[in-house]
């Protein structure tokens, strides 16, 4: 669903004319971004650009100078409004000498659960989440990987209206970034409502229904990754290593390819999808010592919108 389609009454979150100060530094710009009901929104952009302010905001852990920001349709800042939102941050907020389920108890009650509804909630949780095989654990003897799934368990305990997702595998190894992914895409499938950051572009392609690309504390642009790629002058890339990157680019130019040069890699977008073979025929030097033809991913679009320059917060 694009933002043009999303109307007010069918958005879960919808964020309005941000702006954010601190100092002398604007860090918010008139930022504005929706998402509706059972959608994930992947927010990225490089240091600096805003995201940790906006979610702040959205989790009502600070203030916003300007802007609004709606939650189902009714202002976050009234009363009450917090405990409609679930955040699952990069560092758990944990008790590492309770139990798996202590924790999720605790966290019941401090979201006002009454004790019927919280054992229920508790057990859901444990099963949904796999960890009975560690009820016996205390939470400090877990991995990495499996603190922060009962982090999300927490996130979830008083069934909140959004979740705001801030780059929960960030801290974990490959398999537990997986098995997390897996337990997101099982979010997503139930429709849970989710507004995520991650430096992970590969994380944000897999997870996300929409991307919106931050730059100076406003989104330049945003869509589903598709939609995003169409901004790519090309349909594939080309990755190439030259003894002579100056002729090699002059060579590529000649064939009409758009050539880019980052982070000391060279790439050439191609307009339509050449098998290797065609790309080092057409190239045809010594210079050229090695090549290879890819897909475009998510990395391409946000590196042609945003750049590099400042790097993945």
């Amino acid at each position: 669903m694009t933002v043009a389609n999303m109307s007010a009454n069918t958005a879960a979150l919808q964020i309005d004319g941000l702006h954010k100060r601190f100092g002398s530094r604007l860090v918010l710009d008139g930022f504005g971004l929706q998402v509706a009901r059972g959608e994930v929104v992947g927010l990225l952009g490089p240091n600096g650009c805003g995201k940790s302010t906006v979610l702040n905001i959205v989790c009502q852990l600070l203030q916003a100078d300007a802007g609004q920001v709606q939650l189902m349709g009714e202002p976050l800042h009234q009363p009450g409004a917090r405990a409609r939102v679930g955040l699952c941050a990069q560092d758990c907020a944990l008790y590492p000498d309770l139990l798996p389920a202590e924790n999720l108890h605790f966290f019941a009650r401090l979201h006002g659960l009454p004790a019927a509804q919280r054992h229920a909630r508790v057990a859901q949780l444990m099963d949904r989440f796999g960890l009975g095989p560690h009820a016996a654990t205390r939470v400090g003897r877990l991995s990495g990987g499996w603190q922060q799934r009962l982090h999300l368990a927490v996130a979830l305990v008083h069934s909140p209206q959004l979740l705001v997702l801030d780059e929960p595998t960030a801290a974990v190894d490959v398999a537990a970034r997986l098995d997390l992914w897996r337990l997101i895409d099982g979010l997503r499938e139930a429709g849970t409502t989710i507004l995520l950051t991650t430096h992970q572009l590969a994380e944000a392609e897999h997870l996300c229904n929409r991307v919106a690309l931050m730059q100076g504390g406003r989104v330049v642009a945003q869509g589903s990754v598709p939609e995003l790629l169409a901004r790519v002058p090309g349909q594939a890339v080309a990755r190439l290593q030259s003894r002579d990157s100056a002729a090699t680019v002059q060579r590529a130019q000649r064939l009409g390819w758009a050539v880019r040069q980052r982070a000391g890699q060279l790439s050439c977008l191609l307009p339509r999808h050449f098998s290797l073979r065609e790309v080092v025929d057409a190239l045809d030097g010594p210079e050229v010592s090695a090549v290879s033809v890819q897909a475009l991913t998510l990395e391409d679009a946000y590196l042609e919108v945003v750049g590099d320059g400042a790097g993945l917060a």
